[in-house]
């Protein structure tokens, strides 16, 4: 079918994920994927009146009927040195991780 993920762009998809997948494991999720993607095409299928509005969950938000959204408040930890402490290496109060290897796209 057309749009369907190819086993090339799947493989292509994959290395740029940085995932290693054993054949018939990344054939059963390319599979999966395919399913998805046609459960998508139904569902834009469906005709759909123009008053309807479009939404990107099942429940439209409507300020009128919803609760406003809370204000978010700072509250800073008393002491951020015991946290930093659970850490494997933290330096001048920040942690410190692995570098991630980066390639050239």
């Amino acid at each position: 079918m057309a749009g369907d993920i190819t086993p090339e762009l799947f493989a292509h998809l994959v290395e740029l994920a940085a995932f290693e997948l054993p054949a018939g494991q990344a054939e059963y999720l390319r599979a999966e994927l395919n399913k998805q993607l046609e459960s998508i095409r139904e569902l834009e299928a469906i005709r759909v009146g123009e008053a309807i509005p479009i939404t990107s969950h099942g429940v439209p938000y409507l300020p009128a009927i919803s609760s406003r959204p809370s204000a978010d408040i700072i509250q800073p930890f008393p002491h951020p040195e015991e946290i930093l402490a659970q850490a494997p290496e933290s330096q001048e109060g920040y942690f410190v991780v692995p570098d991630i290897p980066h390639t050239e796209l």
